[in-house]
């Protein structure tokens, strides 16, 4: 059986700025939430934080040199706000836009196509300081001149920009914490919660006009990471539900940005508590985009149940479901299948991208020096089967992106999860390409899962 993709299928790789970059106080970079956070005791497991990392921001050459030599198209990596507008307004830093110049640039000599991520969860602290973070529709358009500064500045050298990574992570998490609680880590009402939600959208239609304002060559997309909806199995009713429930379950974010409203059974069921909002916010929401980008982790099984109003009930994972070394990561490669199809079926969207996939291992160092993942190999071969599968079916599904290069800041787990295929000692910082480095080099190589 041919498991050859399509040919111009994008192969990269991923990292965020927080997780990674380090000098945390270098250059005129001001804190983020993030530093804020990290440096709050009991907030991050043993008190990890993020001020060296993987210290990319001095080693990027580094880096860059072995995304080349693994034979990859592309990086996905995202700009530290506070690094660019140590405010989050007004003054910019051009040491920080100095960095990121020498980023791209290099990127672009060793052939490596740059994806820029305008915001990854790390708001300047001083946004929440002032403003009250995203409670505020002023930092919505705060982003949008900061999304107008680097596509004034790096249009010319970005072609793909994404505004906004994964909503319900810096929403839901970060102001309704319930279950794992990320920065600021602020207990608001559903009301609050709803109108925080909104505003992010917000933030990124408005950074998408602010973007096209400035650039006309410039692609933009957003990588979210909506609820994976999957049929529990594939017959016509089970994978009919599953649409259904991929809209319905994505209402506040996905589906609102794709359709430019909000579903109608969505604002029915929060009732007093919905967003207040404009037509033209909606309008700003739904601006088009060239692209729709998709962090692909773990299933939400889904049943067709004629009883329930909705059509389908949510299956949920037993006891014994399998999962890889962080146990909210369940085994469900057919999300690389199903995510893609429902995104072109319900919106018509041309391209697709799945802009982080990936899993943390329990690596070890063997007495050779190597670390033999075969863990992460076997999840990345049972994912890539899946995405081989869309991209050969018709599916608008263009490239991949694996989380994560190297070995970073796990957000508030701190350093015990590792996700990087190339592994960091976080003493000595000294990157070793990881088993899973190899299979993935061979796989870009050869245009085919192995």
């Amino acid at each position: 059986m041919s498991r050859v993709f399509p040919d111009g299928f994008l192969w990269g790789v991923a990292t965020a700025a927080y997780q990674v970059e380090g000098a945390a106080e270098q250059d005129g970079r001001a804190p983020s939430v993030w530093d804020s956070f990290s440096h709050t005791p009991g907030m991050i497991k043993n008190e990890h934080n993020g001020d060296t990392a993987c210290d990319q921001y001095n080693r990027y050459a580094e880096d860059v040199a072995l995304i080349k030599k693994m034979g990859l198209g592309a990086y996905r990596f995202s700009v530290s706000w506070s690094r660019i507008m140590p405010s989050g307004r007004g003054e910019v830093n051009e040491k920080g836009i100095d960095y990121y110049r020498r980023l791209v640039d290099r990127l672009l000599n060793a052939g490596v196509q740059p994806w820029m991520t305008l915001f990854h969860w790390d708001l300047p602290q001083a946004m929440q300081d002032d403003l009250g973070g995203w409670q505020s529709r002023e930092t919505s358009r705060y982003f949008a001149d900061y999304c107008r500064l680097m596509a004034s500045r790096f249009g010319d050298t970005v072609q793909n920009f994404m505004t906004i990574n994964e909503f319900s992570c810096f929403t839901d998490s970060g102001y309704y914490p319930s279950g794992q609680v990320f920065a600021p880590g602020i207990m608001l009402d559903t009301k609050g919660r709803n109108q925080v939600r909104h505003n992010a959208l917000l933030a990124h239609g408005l950074g998408v006009q602010a973007i096209r304002s400035v650039s006309s060559s410039a692609r933009v997309g957003l990588a979210e990471n909506p609820v994976i909806c999957v049929p529990v199995m594939e017959t016509e009713e089970h994978i009919q539900a599953a649409k259904i429930a991929f809209r319905e379950e994505n209402a506040h974010f996905l589906t609102a940005v794709l359709e430019g409203k909000y579903p109608d059974s969505y604002l029915r069921s929060q009732g007093r508590d919905a967003p207040e909002f404009t037509g033209d916010d909606m309008n700003a929401i739904g601006s088009p985009l060239d692209f729709v980008g998709v962090n692909l982790y773990l299933a939400k099984h889904v049943m067709a149940n004629s009883e329930a109003d909705s059509g389908y009930s949510i299956v949920k994972h037993p006891p014994s479901y399998p999962h890889m070394h962080a146990s909210w990561i369940k085994v469900s490669p057919e999300i690389c299948y199903w995510a893609p199809r429902y995104i072109s079926e319900l919106w018509g969207v041309k391209e697709v991208y799945i802009t982080e996939n990936g899993c943390a291992c329990d690596d070890t160092v063997d007495k050779y020096g190597r670390i033999n993942d075969t863990d992460r190999v076997f999840y990345l071969r049972n994912h890539l089967l899946a995405a081989h599968r869309a991209a050969t079916e018709g599916v608008p599904l263009k490239g991949y992106f694996c989380w994560s290069l190297l070995d970073n800041f796990e957000w508030a787990d701190g350093y015990t999860y590792r996700f990087g295929i190339v592994h960091v000692d976080f003493c000595t910082l000294e990157r070793t390409p990881k088993l899973s480095a190899d299979y993935y080099s061979r796989v870009a190589a050869a245009n085919t899962v192995l």
